[in-house]
């Protein structure tokens, strides 16, 4: 796969993940039930509990402040910097969204479907810019004559 096409299937699904972030913001200040296709609706029960906040900002908001992050970095001129950027934002996101998942499954005992496609987008994200780091400039820089 190319670089550029690499970056456009990265951009792609960092909006994916801005849009899933987004409808949980609005959900959390609208004060309305999350849409959920499991029975019992175990999405609502995920996104009141006590770990749906840190220090009071509501995950979504940091998913949602994330996702914003890494499609800032996919959008800069492609450089190392820009890279090295986009990994480390996904690298993060990846590990918070571990720690989440984990609180999902052995603490709280239910699974958010909108969490858990968050997740494996972070997951895809930060595979993707380890990838996109490692194979370097999309084009090799040009030496002066």
């Amino acid at each position: 796969m190319s670089s550029r096409m690499l970056r456009r299937v990265m951009i792609a699904i960092a909006i994916l993940g801005f849009a899933v972030t987004l409808y949980l913001t609005v959900v959390h200040y609208a004060g309305i039930k999350v849409l959920c296709s499991s029975k019992g609706n175990p999405c609502e029960a995920v996104q009141t509990s006590v770990y749906s906040k840190v220090l009071g900002i509501p995950v979504a908001l940091l998913g949602l402040i994330g996702y914003v992050g890494i499609l800032g970095a996919l959008l800069a001129p492609d450089t190392e910097y820009s890279r090295i950027a986009t990994l480390a934002l996904t690298l993060f996101g990846f590990g918070f969204s571990g720690y989440l998942t984990y609180r999902e499954v052995f603490t709280l005992k239910e699974i958010c479907e909108w969490c858990v496609s968050s997740a494996i987008m972070l997951t895809l994200l930060f595979l993707l810019a380890a990838w996109r780091y490692i194979a370097g400039p999309s084009q090799p820089p040009v030496s002066p004559p």
